[in-house]
């Protein structure tokens, strides 16, 4: 369902007014129409497919190296994402890391953060959005574990009353074999042991 921009324009010029400001003066005559136009990117994930990115996956064991199955986990660290907090409505955002013990098939690694942008592209709460990255690489690919972790600055925490402007919250969801605290424990230092280990 896309977002009813004219409706949340209309909105926004209701909100302006009972806040006490006047909506058509020069500053600000053209925020509900830009206000929407952001709604529309902000939210454009609802109701859309976060599996979809995950449809299409590459068999290793009829690829280049047929006897050669991954023996460890994927991971893709840094994915930047940006959501809206559903209690405030305002931003949260931050890098996920994604790990995921494959099977015979794997997937692109593009698409990891396409899901990511999916189901962040909601209202969200940063505990539920982990669980539900992990919820869709569990059930969309052949995989013995997933491990999702997101670290994320609230504008809710950051910029209201009781700053805290460098507070951070980490999240971790856990599937198959990396529900397990020690399973997951090597893939845990791997994203705290900092980002300078670039391939030569």
């Amino acid at each position: 369902m896309a977002v009813d921009r004219e409706r949340v324009a209309a909105l926004v010029r209701e909100l302006l007014e009972a806040i006490g400001e006047d909506p058509d003066r020069p500053g600000l005559r053209l925020t509900p129409g830009r206000v929407a136009d952001a709604y529309a990117e902000f939210f454009s994930g609802v109701g859309a497919d976060a599996s979809a990115p995950l449809a299409h996956t590459i068999s290793v064991a009829r690829g280049p190296a047929p006897d050669t199955l991954p023996s460890g986990a994927v991971m893709l660290r840094d994915i930047r994402f940006r959501s809206v907090c559903e209690h405030h409505l305002l931003p949260f955002r931050g890098h996920a890391h994604i790990a995921y013990l494959p099977g015979e098939q794997v997937v692109g690694l593009g698409a990891l953060p396409k899901v990511v942008d999916v189901l962040s592209s909601r209202p969200q709460v940063q505990e539920r959005l982990g669980e539900q990255i992990a919820d869709v690489i569990a059930a969309s690919l052949d995989t013995r574990g997933v491990l999702v972790v997101l670290d994320a600055s609230h504008e809710c925490v950051t910029m209201r009353s009781g700053q805290q402007s460098d507070a951070s919250t980490v999240t971790i969801a856990a599937r198959g074999e990396l529900a397990d605290p020690v399973a997951r424990a090597e893939l845990i230092a791997l994203l705290s042991g900092g980002h300078g280990g670039g391939r030569e």
